[in-house]
């Protein structure tokens, strides 16, 4: 159970952003007479996600009768999702898999959608989904991007030292937040306490320094990182859904034919689906290796109002600067199942 988690392919989806390795230039599509889709992540080639990639190109491959090839540079040989969404700018990569971090680089509301307290549960993601899906594909749409598939990546979870039962414990601790990461930072902000900023590769050494005592994380990726064996305790409840999803630059997706766009649009759904089942699955059980190993729940319910109280703030002082009012409450609606 313990490898199975390990080798899952959130160590790309939350590890993503932030590991570095090589990439002295970007890779030039060798089409003679085929299109090549050159696609960015930091997915060890070998894990879960990988695996479901190289499926998916081979579906690709057939429906399209070899017309349309994914050509995947994987285990973040191509940057973080700053450097995806720069290069496929820049024409040197064409499509990527991110999370709603590098989303919220190409379209700024979608930050919209890891905002605390807005999805927390699978069934609100899925009606999100089914319900705020064609507003977000075109707002990409709008940026230069197609969104090709929704993915999930977890429950996230407070993780840390000592336990983090009500808001203000944060305060005397040092929690990490993600560089590029303006949600949990402002939470951060509102309960009080001072953020650490670093990238994904940082933590694990400043967890073995104290520098870092709280991480945010979902299971799946405490085990796949090893940050678990830094940590001793972790939330019961999750804070929310971590999201992601697969976007290619428009430009490229309008060089295919009707027909193989079809196909490229369907494959990646059938794919990002697949992915859907490993990932919860996986989750599931690196939250019981968790427990295995030591790790003690946390019961955060008595101090619920305090922590409802913290979100509503945070989410005021995103709204209008992340996204907008309208657009929040349409995605709670559709989250809760009251909308039109």
């Amino acid at each position: 159970m313990y490898e199975a988690a390990k080798n899952s392919w959130l160590v790309f989806v939350l590890a993503a952003s932030c590991v570095l390795v090589g990439g002295s230039g970007a890779p030039h599509a060798e089409a003679e007479g085929k299109m090549v889709i050159r696609y960015a992540t930091i997915a060890p080639g070998g894990s879960s996600f990988g695996k479901i990639l190289k499926a998916w190109g081979r579906s690709l491959s057939q429906e399209t009768e070899g017309r349309v090839e994914l050509r995947y540079y994987s285990g973040g040989s191509q940057g973080d999702e700053r450097d995806f969404i720069r290069k496929m700018r820049a024409g040197q990569m064409d499509a990527a898999g991110v999370t709603t971090i590098g989303l919220g680089i190409v379209v700024r509301p979608a930050l919209v959608l890891s905002a605390p307290g807005v999805i927390e549960t699978y069934e609100q993601l899925g009606r999100v989904r089914e319900k705020m899906g064609p507003r977000f594909e075109k707002m990409f749409e709008e940026a230069g991007f197609v969104l090709l598939a929704w993915a999930d990546a977890g429950k996230g979870r407070i993780m840390s030292t000592t336990p983090i039962v009500r808001p203000a414990d944060l305060k005397t601790a040092r929690p990490w937040a993600w560089k590029d990461d303006p949600i949990f930072s402002e939470f951060l902000k509102v309960v009080g306490a001072n953020a650490v900023r670093l990238g994904v590769p940082e933590v694990y050494a400043a967890l073995q320094t104290k520098m870092v005592d709280v991480v945010p994380a979902s299971p799946i990726a405490a085990v796949a990182l090893q940050w678990f064996t830094k940590l001793k305790y972790m939330s019961k409840d999750s804070f929310g859904i971590i999201l992601g999803a697969s976007v290619v630059k428009k430009e490229k997706f309008d060089q295919l034919s009707p027909e193989d766009q079809k196909a490229l649009m369907d494959t990646a759904r059938r794919a990002a689906k697949a992915l859907d089942k490993v990932v919860r699955r996986d989750d599931a059980k690196a939250y019981d290796v968790l427990l295995e190993r030591g790790i003690e729940l946390v019961d955060t319910s008595p101090y619920q109002a305090e922590w409802d109280k913290a979100t509503d703030e945070t989410l005021g002082r995103l709204t209008g600067r992340i996204f907008s009012k309208s657009l929040l409450a349409e995605v709670r609606a559709a989250a809760n199942g009251t909308g039109p």
